[in-house]
C-alpha cells in the first residue's frame, strides 16, 4: 500500500475545521474510554488503518487494556464492555453503515437510555467525526503513525 498524496498542507484549512469537531468531542462528558472505542469500531468498519493504528495507540497509552481492544470487532460476543459502551458501540456501527442499514429506534432508544441529551449529542459528532477522518485517511491511503518500512 503506497501513500496517494499527503492531503494536510493542501486542505489544512478543512483539517483545522474538523480539529474544532474533535475538539468539541474531546471537551465533552463522554469518558474518553468510550472515545477510543467508538473512534476504533468505526474506523474497523471503514478499513481505516491509520486510524485503527492511531486510536488503538491512543487508547493503549491511556491505559486500556489490549483485551478489550482486541474484542471491540468482537463486542457483541464479548463479556469485557458495560451496557453504556454496547449502546455506544451499537450506535456508532449503525451510523457508520447508514448505506446498509439505519439507526433505528431501537438502536437510537438504547443509546438515549445510556447517555444524557447532551452526551448523545456528544456521540453523534464523535461518529460523524471519526468518520469523516476515516474516508480523507482511506481514500488517500494515509500510512499508518507506527510503520516503520
Amino acid at each position: 500500500m503506497t501513500e496517494r498524496m499527503n492531503l494536510g498542507p493542501l486542505v489544512g484549512d478543512v483539517y483545522r475545521h474538523a480539529g474544532a469537531l474533535d475538539g468539541f468531542v474531546e471537551e465533552s462528558t463522554l469518558p474518553k474510554s468510550l472515545l477510543y472505542l467508538v473512534q476504533l469500531r468505526a474506523s474497523q468498519i471503514n478499513g481505516c488503518v491509520y486510524c485503527v493504528d492511531q486510536h488503538s495507540a491512543d487508547a493503549r497509552q491511556a491505559g486500556e487494556s489490549d483485551a478489550r481492544l482486541h474484542s471491540v470487532a468482537v463486542w457483541r460476543e464479548s463479556p469485557f464492555f458495560t451496557e453504556q459502551e454496547r449502546a455506544a458501540l451499537a450506535y456508532t456501527e449503525a451510523a457508520t453503515r447508514l448505506s446498509t442499514d439505519d439507526v433505528t429506534d431501537e438502536i437510537w432508544g438504547q443509546a438515549a437510555a445510556h447517555f444524557a441529551e447532551k452526551e448523545l449529542a456528544a456521540l453523534i459528532v464523535a461518529v460523524a467525526t471519526i468518520n469523516f477522518w476515516n474516508r480523507l485517511a482511506v481514500s488517500t491511503r494515509m500510512t499508518p503513525p507506527s510503520y516503520k518500512p
